[in-house]
């Protein structure tokens, strides 16, 4: 039998240390000061597992090396262990080790050990490295625990997933373009992108996949139940014809809402394409500090209806100086009305206005108006949608933000697989909360 080489400490102890079935035997400390904890269990009798038979006898004590969660620093804690020896003759399993909740079966982690790196790496946005070594543990362990926490999660919610009604779907970068050599022996560029699926109603993320194509997400939608596909009403996408393609294949009854927000960037990469190409066709040169438009040129891309009067007239002057062929002003000018067109509430005002875009468009008669128009025309059904509904992706851009401080807290993921874990611990997290 073991015995500490102190004298056994007190219930005091155990209530203070409070490890659920042990009770502290001894406290000592080692020779570099840490402090070392020897704990048992107060069991008289256990059930062998194979037959069932009660036995009051122990073949032997044995120390056992658990991590358990730091008090003050981290603490050495060692298990003594019981093995029984079986009543039973004739039972094959002729001695089996004992074990609890906290310390089941082949584990050399406490739960509330693992409960703690769950809720650490997925409650706050924290590197895991950092979390491991805080809590005594490598980085392999640590992440073990969230893989287990994951797939405990996945399959509660395998069964029964949570009804969406409005779904958004954007994409992300998972890290830098990596370079590969094929079978052939030929270079290949990989751009290794994500797609984010997010719960308009709630922010949620509910799915993370792999790639931005039509494929990666029709994928994902095929792992959704059929009953859960035909309750989406409107997705929210960024001017994806990929993603409208995935949509329109396996949500039937759902409606493409495009977000807003690309098309007004659409509609400014138009006036910063123009205003590049007057000031080459003008100066034979790229802009200059010296040349008001390029001086001020984030001053053409701010709305109207935010300018003060000062920034108004700035503006004026400004197109009236350095704008001799009145390109610049004429981009801007469709570029305002494409706002004023999102900007409508009802598809009859929305309407009106994209005639007025129309005629804009016509008047400028440029190879950049004409392509913005072409694709207003072809996301037009989709942005009826969006005015309808309001149905954007601003909750999707908001999880994106926070995925992409995940992967530069964690120093960037080499394994998707662990990404994705983090992603979605995260997020079930904060939507628990």
């Amino acid at each position: 039998m073991f015995k500490p080489a102190v004298d056994a400490a007190d219930d005091a102890a155990s209530v203070l240390f409070n490890l659920p079935e042990y009770r502290v035997v001894a406290v000592t400390c080692d020779q570099v000061g840490g402090r070392v904890v020897f704990i048992g269990t107060p069991a008289r009798q256990a059930g062998c597992p194979s037959c069932g038979v009660v036995t009051a006898r122990v073949h032997q004590r044995t120390l056992q090396r658990v991590r358990d969660v730091p008090f003050d620093g981290l603490v050495t804690v060692w298990w003594i262990k019981k093995r029984w020896r079986c009543a039973e003759g004739l039972c094959p399993k002729a001695t089996f080790p004992e074990h609890t909740d906290q310390v089941p079966p082949f584990a050399r982690l406490t739960t509330r050990l693992k409960t703690r790196i769950v809720t650490a790496l997925s409650a706050e946005v924290r590197c895991v490295q950092a979390v491991a070594t805080e809590l005594g543990v490598s980085w392999p362990t640590a992440m073990r625990q969230l893989t287990a926490a994951m797939g405990a999660h996945a399959g509660r919610t395998a069964d029964r997933p949570v009804l969406v009604y409005s779904l958004g779907i954007d994409e992300h970068r998972f890290r830098s373009v990596r370079w590969y050599k094929d079978d052939q022996q030929v270079w290949r560029r990989v751009e290794p992108w994500m797609t984010t699926f997010t719960n308009l109603a709630t922010g949620a993320v509910i799915g993370v996949v792999d790639g931005r194509d039509s494929t990666a997400v029709k994928t994902w939608l095929k792992t959704r139940p059929r009953w859960w596909r035909h309750r989406v009403r409107v997705v929210a996408i960024d001017p994806s014809a990929a993603f409208r393609a995935a949509v329109a294949t396996l949500l039937p009854k759902a409606r493409v809402s495009v977000d807003h927000f690309h098309l007004v960037k659409l509609g400014n990469d138009m006036l910063t394409a123009v205003r590049r190409r007057v000031s080459w066709d003008t100066h034979d040169r790229r802009g200059r500090t010296s040349d008001p438009t390029w001086a001020h040129r984030l001053l053409l891309l701010r709305g109207y209806d935010t300018l003060s009067d000062n920034g108004k007239t700035k503006l004026k002057t400004v197109l009236a100086v350095d704008d001799p062929t009145n390109q610049i002003g004429a981009a801007w000018g469709v570029k305002e009305q494409l706002r004023r067109l999102l900007a409508c509430t009802t598809v009859a005002d929305a309407q009106r206005e994209r005639a007025l875009f129309n005629q804009f468009v016509t008047w400028a008669a440029m190879p950049e108006t004409d392509r913005l128009k072409k694709t207003i025309d072809t996301w037009w059904p989709a942005i009826a949608t969006s005015i309808r509904t309001r149905a954007t992706n601003a909750k999707t851009e908001a999880a994106n933000v926070t995925i992409k401080n995940i992967k530069r807290t964690g120093r960037g993921y080499r394994s998707h697989d662990n990404y994705r874990c983090r992603i979605m611990l995260y997020n079930t997290a904060r939507m628990t909360a």
